[in-house]
């Protein structure tokens, strides 16, 4: 029995790891033969293919240059910030409040007032509007900003109200002309001041867009706008963790001052939410001191009309940079969404090919059922066949894909390919090629030989 079975082998070479191999191999040929004899069909499919993989890259990859823009902004201001700010007259802010915090709140390195004006800048024969920054020693450390040329204020000169200023990389660029701008003397608001440093530039749009604004010490920037109020304060917490903790201790003590001890109704549940207070909205507003502006607290969204009015809010950066994360997530996947549309379409033009191929090559069919070839054959030739076709229209889309997010940036719009893109675009493409291509390699494997012969 053993010997009929053994003998009998001779006359089956496919059941022979080494006949499936053939096997496979002979199919892989076929499959390429296919494609080959109506290569105007094949690259039609091809083509579909390619503008869904690139559609695919092309927006994941705007869509994630969007968030990555977003999240460098936040962090260029610096790490593990809270910025307390005012949006109503009746939270007018001191430079003492900062004192206050610094001194209460373990969790914090330092707490920075601030205070944002605008005034005329002159130097010789140039002048300018420009923004104003008054802020104190510890901005370096706080904002993570270093100077290219000269040194920052010191402590003493903002004790001594000293008339010194660091302007920002396009500010020295573009009003002193190339000059070198340390120990120049420039005129702010009509007041003579002594250019001591230049900052590191951050780029356009980033850090607050520091560098298109003149840096003063605090106490400089208050006699500028004659007035002792600031519009906010900068603290940053000791780690990530200590973030939230300082956030919650903050918001406590702001509470407390404004007998909001209890927030209840709508408004201020959560701790860091803006503190409303149930009168009509009346925002603070500063008024012009001369030629000098200081800007006003920009009110909170929710007060554009009469209701309640947010009092101040204290907000953590890195909440802020999360949000904009999961919400640039969210555009990025509903472009991918419509992007694969277009897959699905070159899809179904795969599984159209295959069937008019079917339709056309029943003899061919027929003839190889004739000659052996089973149904696995034919179903593994004819996958094959729409798996080449969309791994090409893959591979030719991913290029197509990365040159157009080049382009896109070219023109100014973020654009960042990604390998989780391209993985997801290929994938996709070879499923949809293979899903697409298995009902036209069943009907043509169901094919009767003799029938196929006939036709």
């Amino acid at each position: 029995m053993t010997e009929g079975r053994a003998g009998s082998s001779r006359f089956l070479p496919f059941a022979t790891p080494a006949g499936l191999w053939a096997r496979a191999v002979f199919g892989f040929e076929a499959a390429l033969g296919g494609v080959g004899m109506n290569r105007l069909r094949s690259a039609i499919t091809v083509l579909g293919v390619t503008i869904g993989v690139a559609s695919v890259v092309s927006l994941v990859g705007i869509g994630e240059g969007a968030r990555l823009a977003v999240v460098r902004q936040f962090e260029s201001l610096g790490t593990n910030l809270i910025k307390i700010e005012t949006h109503h007259w009746r939270a007018s802010l001191t430079m003492e409040d900062a004192e206050m915090i610094e001194s209460r709140v373990p969790t914090i390195t330092a707490a920075m007032p601030v205070v944002r004006a605008e005034a005329p800048v002159k130097w010789r024969r140039r002048a300018e509007t420009l923004k104003i920054l008054g802020v104190t020693e510890e901005f370096p450390r706080i904002r993570e900003q270093d100077t290219v040329a000269g040194r920052f204020f010191s402590l003493l000169h903002v004790r001594e109200r000293l008339r010194v200023a660091v302007v920002g990389f396009n500010v020295a660029t573009r009003l002193f002309e190339g000059r070198n701008p340390v120990g120049q003397g420039i005129y702010i608001g009509g007041q003579r001041f002594r250019v001591i440093g230049v900052l590191r530039p951050k780029g356009e749009g980033m850090a607050d867009d520091i560098d298109e604004k003149i840096v003063l010490p605090i106490t400089a920037a208050q006699r500028l706008t004659r007035s002792y109020l600031v519009n906010e304060i900068w603290t940053q917490g000791v780690s990530r963790d200590a973030v939230d903790a300082a956030v919650v201790q903050i918001s406590r003590i702001f509470r407390k001052k404004y007998g909001l001890d209890e927030p209840t109704g709508e408004y201020g549940d959560a701790a860091g939410d803006p503190f409303y207070l149930e009168s009509a909205y009346r925002p603070f507003r500063y008024w012009d001191r001369g030629s000098v502006r200081m800007e006003a607290p920009r009110p909170y969204e929710k007060d554009q009309g009469l209701g309640p009015a947010a009092l101040l809010s204290v907000t953590s950066m890195n909440e802020l940079v999360q949000e904009a994360g999961r919400a640039n997530r969210v555009m990025t996947l509903m472009l991918g969404g419509i992007a694969g549309v277009s897959l699905l379409v070159g899809g179904l033009g795969i599984m159209n090919i295959m069937l008019v191929s079917v339709a056309e090559r029943t003899a061919e069919i027929g003839l190889r059922k004739a000659f052996g070839a089973t149904r696995a054959d034919l179903v593994f030739q004819f996958m094959v066949e729409a798996f080449v076709l969309s791994a090409v229209g893959g591979i030719v889309g991913l290029g197509l894909g990365c040159f157009g997010c080049r382009v896109i940036g070219s023109y100014g719009i973020e654009a960042e390919v990604t390998w989780n893109a391209c993985r997801v675009a290929i994938v996709a493409a070879l499923a949809v090629g293979v899903l697409f291509g298995a009902y036209p390699a069943y009907q043509a494997s169901g094919l009767s030989p003799v029938d196929a012969l006939r036709q």
